[in-house]
């Protein structure tokens, strides 16, 4: 493979009509430019330039190699602009994975804001199911920084807390005639509670044993709009973050809860092979300093 540098100096030569003024462009020593476009003919096994007369002339070798030595340092200087508008965060790619309801919020908030701030950077956002697919997702290298929430195995990953999401039971004003503003979480059990199909309502409530499992619910649902659909047709009520249940579902009333339930929502990544894209992202996240070292989480998925 011939040096990038010699055909660089060979293109050099060539558009200063010598060595000397090439030389003194490049602010390299004379012989040392000399012996470089000597190694580079010895390295494509041709004469490339005709010495005999008083200036250096191209030979047909050299003629037929500059078309190509142009190329090549045309298509390098492209290059070297393209990855430093990526390193300027002008242009680049960020792949972010979360969980269905944190594309409602926080998501859309925290990409805005980065929009804002680097236009030039394409964001792709999926959607890999649950809480474990968005680790998986970032382990595996299909996204770059993961929203989850907690708590979740992220072995090997740096794990970052970012906010926690005030949870309410949401139900239409039918259901919640009677019911004492708080409710207290004990009531969670004989609630007509719509559960879903990754329930993680025993990660969240402070006395979780009382609660039955989600399988021996009367209503489960896979899909988020089905169950906001269902709670605002009065089919039964649904725990969901504050933030979502007061923009997404009309005629619904909500109920906060004794204790009060918060869910954590956190970002995980590699912090060692963030691109500047994401190192961006991260700073956004974490205005307090940068990442700390991977920590193993124990809980389970």
């Amino acid at each position: 493979m011939v040096d990038l540098r010699l055909v660089e100096y060979f293109v050099a030569v060539v558009d200063h009509g010598g060595i000397t003024k090439a030389a003194n462009a490049l602010y390299i020593a004379q012989p040392s430019l000399s012996q470089a476009i000597k190694s580079l003919e010895r390295e494509v096994g041709a004469e490339l330039f005709d010495r005999s007369g008083r200036q250096l002339e191209l030979t047909d070798a050299g003629r037929v190699f500059e078309v190509s030595a142009r190329r090549v340092v045309r298509d390098v200087a492209v290059a070297r602009r393209r990855v430093e508008e990526v390193r300027m965060l002008r242009a680049g790619r960020l792949h972010l994975a979360a969980i269905a309801d944190l594309t409602l919020h926080p998501l859309p908030d925290l990409v805005q804001a980065f929009r804002r701030r680097h236009p030039g950077v394409e964001v792709r956002i999926s959607d890999p199911g649950h809480a474990g697919g968005v680790v998986a997702a970032v382990r595996q290298g299909q996204a770059e920084i993961g929203l989850t929430t907690l708590p979740v195995k992220a072995d090997a990953l740096t794990l970052r807390p970012l906010a926690a999401q005030r949870m309410v039971l949401a139900m239409v004003p039918e259901l919640a005639a009677g019911l004492p503003d708080p409710v207290p979480q004990r009531m969670l059990a004989d609630l007509p509670l719509i559960r879903s199909m990754e329930d993680r309502l025993g990660d969240l409530v402070a006395e979780a044993d009382f609660l039955p499992p989600a399988e021996e619910a009367l209503l489960r649902s896979g899909f988020r709009q089905v169950t906001w659909e269902l709670v605002m047709a009065g089919a039964g009520m649904a725990l969901l973050p504050e933030g979502i249940a007061g923009t997404q579902l009309t005629g619904v009333v909500l109920r906060a809860l004794e204790p009060e339930v918060r869910r954590e929502v956190a970002a995980v990544f590699r912090a060692d092979q963030l691109s500047p894209a994401g190192e961006a992202f991260v700073a956004a996240l974490c205005p307090d300093g940068p990442p700390p070292a991977p920590d193993p989480a124990p809980a389970e998925d």
